[in-house]
């Protein structure tokens, strides 16, 4: 079995022990043995990023970009093979890793041109002689911790700008599936950009993250993962005076209006839910139906799911992968208990599938006649398990929608401008689509949310420079 290590001044890194990273669609096969690394190695891997610092900060912006035009030309080479491993070590279907893959690619190339792009300003002072110049530049060392839903994509929109904006990087990818994010480091490593500029620090996120946080050679920490952790971290670099980035939790609702296009709010719907197995942080978990096509839309949709194929993720025709882990299985079975228990119907799935390999597998589940108060409703199941709540009207649609202490994404179906052009503006949410799922967004805008869900500068896009750089203000006398 191949051992992969850390990536820890240029040089690869063996660690003190390895785990082994497995395939949630075939629990006998295993992707690879990957290094888990502890706080020694955080502690060399910041030195080396720090001392590398001064000169990439001050560096040619060419060989910035130069380098990360690099980087996404050999991810575009090897889309298929990136996309099949993030598949197998993950459990979203083959389709689904290659456009992830790709979108990796693109965001590299992006942020290839946002190197030559920084701007700044120059203005006139109120006192006579005087000039002032107001210009970014990089942040420091930067602390990178990533999740397991998105491996490739995630890791991807926070080195690229980390890097492009001159900053020196320490990623901690996902403990769950290190492999992505080791293949694109192994990528990063051959593109030009110098020992020291990225470092890769695979582990537990107790350990690794935690010293990450706390290491006082860290100046900036960017997270993508639960509210929990994430609260703790924001709490920890307010208090250590680090720059923070974090995108949370999201309990996103869907919702359809009685004039939207019934087999559209379907489809988007089943999208929005279910695909990617539901393990998405802009996943439509809430489906909010106004009553006059709530009978149809319940019917349309058991009818659609029927439809859809849960299979291994590597197979093809597969529609729906398998959960990515036993522990995230386990806890979208106790939230289907839980809504039986609240009362809502389980109208369709949320049953444990037995398949020609061993893996986690389960039928996508659909409650109907769920109430906005029961915990499904509430609370984050990160799995393809949506509920239906049944309202009077859009008034309390949007009450219903806006109901929740997340705010990321939030969708409606309707063929009324009036109703889009009004849920727009009093949506909660940081993303808001009409006649589209909630999942899905563009590498060259702003990604984020509001309330629980987001906190700091948004990701992504021309907006990346908010959290990624500082703003100094330069006054000369003529």
């Amino acid at each position: 079995m191949q051992h992969h290590d850390n990536l820890i001044g240029g040089k690869w890194t063996p660690g003190n022990s390895y785990a082994a990273n497995l395939n949630p669609s075939n629990l006998q096969d295993v992707v690879g043995e990957y290094a888990q690394g502890d706080a020694s190695d955080v502690d060399v891997a910041v030195a080396a990023a720090n001392a590398a610092f001064p000169a990439w900060a001050t560096g040619s912006i060419q060989a910035r970009s130069d380098a990360l035009d690099k980087i996404g030309t050999e991810i575009f080479a090897r889309k298929e093979e990136l996309g099949t491993l993030l598949a197998r070590e993950e459990g979203k279907t083959k389709a689904e890793g290659i456009g992830e893959a790709t979108r990796a690619g693109q965001i590299f190339k992006f942020f290839a041109g946002e190197c030559l792009r920084l701007s700044g300003e120059v203005l006139p002072s109120v006192r006579p002689n005087i000039g002032v110049e107001i210009t970014r530049e990089p942040v420091g060392v930067v602390g990178l911790i990533t999740p397991w839903n998105f491996p490739n994509a995630i890791p991807a929109w926070k080195i690229a700008p980390a890097l492009a904006f001159g900053n020196c990087v320490v990623l901690k990818p996902a403990d769950l599936v290190p492999g992505s994010a080791w293949a694109l480091s192994e990528i990063i490593s051959r593109s030009g950009i110098p020992a020291g500029v990225f470092n890769l620090v695979m582990g537990r996120g107790s350990v690794i993250g935690e010293a990450l946080v706390k290491h006082p050679g860290i100046h900036a920490i960017s997270f993508t993962g639960s509210v929990g952790v994430g609260r703790n971290i924001a709490i920890q670099c307010v208090t250590n005076h680090k720059k923070v980035q974090l995108e949370m939790g999201g309990k996103n609702p869907q919702v359809v209006l009685d004039d939207a296009d019934l087999a559209q709010a379907v489809e988007l719907s089943v999208q929005s839910a279910f695909y990617s197995t539901g393990q998405r942080c802009t996943a439509s978990s809430r489906l909010i139906v106004t009553e006059g096509i709530y009978p149809k839309f319940i019917a349309a949709m058991k009818e659609r799911m029927a439809r859809i194929k849960v299979g291994d993720a590597l197979a093809q025709g597969t529609d729906v992968g398998p959960v990515s882990s036993k522990s995230q299985l386990n806890q979208d079975m106790e939230y289907i208990a839980i809504g039986k228990g609240e009362g809502a119907t389980l109208a369709a799935g949320g049953e444990l599938l037995k398949l020609e390999t061993d893996g986690y597998y389960m039928s996508p589940a659909l409650f109907s006649e769920s109430a906005a108060s029961m915990r499904i409703n509430k609370e984050e199941i990160f799995g393809p398990v949506a509920s239906v709540i049944r309202v009077k009207n859009y008034e309390e649609a949007l009450a219903t929608a806006n109901d929740t202490e997340f705010g990321l994404s939030a969708g409606i179906a309707t063929t009324s401008l009036k109703y889009a052009t009004h849920f727009k503006r009093h949506s909660q949410a940081g993303m808001v689509m009409v006649n589209l799922p909630t999942a899905g967004v563009d590498y060259h805008v702003p990604f984020g949310g509001r309330k629980g869900s987001s906190y700091g500068p948004r990701e992504q896009g021309k907006y990346a420079q908010e959290f990624f750089t500082t703003v100094k203000t330069a006054y000369t006398l003529a």
